[in-house]
């Protein structure tokens, strides 16, 4: 019998003094690290963009590198290359560390400057940027055009996360980023494998990335960001990347899972209601946390609340 890889949808209600004005329509997936679906809800092939969830396994260029050992970065530096920042002072200074100490100029970041600040260790995907510089200045590669998808510093993130997902680098398709990097087309299922990948410990370089996100989350995200809250409160056992357009990766560490979440219409408030709701029921989180995030990211105004139904089919 074919394995079922879809289900029902979750569904999502904005709450107006509990009259429905909005509705957000979520699928989500479970895998393991060898790429099967433990549960689903909606369709765990939906092919979409994997846009910041990515950062981790693009930072495996570095880990995997000697680049660490090279210029004397630390796990705070590996932490912000996997970051979505706020660009809090802890955020650039990070940032800035890594290129000093990698002997790279500030202007050599191809990333865009934000509307209203005046440099681009200010823009959210900045470290990573920075770590994609340093291995380039480690192999001698030029600097000039590293975003670029032909580039040796992007072949080797290709080739990374190709193999652990047992692809040719040729299948993946890649488009630009928002920060000029590039990213990839896949189906949420393999996001979610990646992610079970990342949390097994079956990688001594992608254990390191774990433990600098796990450790600092306060670089992953920022002050009161999602990301940083759920791991901060977690303490190590859960790992999680927010994308932008909806994307939500989490993995269990230790565990070897993952969980992916896209939001239809891209909408953030969605995901993280999804993911709140997901990890309860699952039992990646305990009661007391998911109600400190309840309270956080569910209740988004004095008259407004967000409603989740639906639930993750076992495959």
């Amino acid at each position: 019998m074919a394995q079922r890889t879809k289900s029902p949808a979750i569904t999502v209600r904005l709450l107006r003094e509990g009259i429905i004005e909005s509705v957000h329509h979520v699928q989500a997936v479970v895998c393991d690290s060898r790429g099967r679906v433990l549960s689903v809800a909606g369709d765990a092939e939906h092919p979409t963009f994997i846009r910041s969830a990515l950062k981790p396994f693009q930072a495996i260029a570095v880990t995997s590198n000697g680049i660490l050992e090279r210029y004397q970065l630390s796990d705070r530096d590996l932490a912000i290359m996997c970051s979505s920042h706020a660009a809090e002072i802890i955020h650039t200074r990070q940032v800035f560390n890594i290129l000093w100490r990698a002997d790279i100029d500030t202007n050599a970041l191809k990333c865009p400057i934000p509307a209203g600040k005046t440099s681009p260790l200010e823009y959210n995907c900045s470290g990573k940027h920075a770590g994609m510089l340093a291995v380039c200045r480690a192999h001698n590669w030029p600097l000039g055009n590293y975003l670029e998808r032909t580039h040796p510093v992007q072949k080797l993130i290709l080739s990374k996360f190709a193999e652990i997902l047992k692809m040719p680098p040729d299948e993946f398709i890649g488009v630009h980023d928002d920060c000029g990097a590039p990213v990839y087309l896949m189906p949420l299922s393999q996001m979610a494998t990646l992610y079970a990948y990342l949390s097994s410990g079956e990688s001594l370089d992608l254990e390191r990335i774990v433990r600098a996100m796990t450790h600092h989350p306060e670089l992953i995200a920022g002050t009161g960001k999602f990301d940083t809250q759920l791991m901060q409160l977690t303490q190590g056992e859960i790992v999680s990347k927010a994308g932008a357009e909806g994307i939500q990766c989490i993995g269990r560490v230790g565990e070897g899972m993952g969980l992916t979440i896209k939001v239809s219409d891209g909408a953030k408030r969605a995901k993280y209601a999804v993911a709140i709701y997901l990890l309860q029921q699952m039992g990646w989180i305990t009661p007391a946390v998911s109600e400190i995030l309840t309270d956080q990211f569910l209740s988004i105004g004095s008259h407004t609340r967000l409603e989740v139904t639906g639930e993750l089919a076992m495959v």
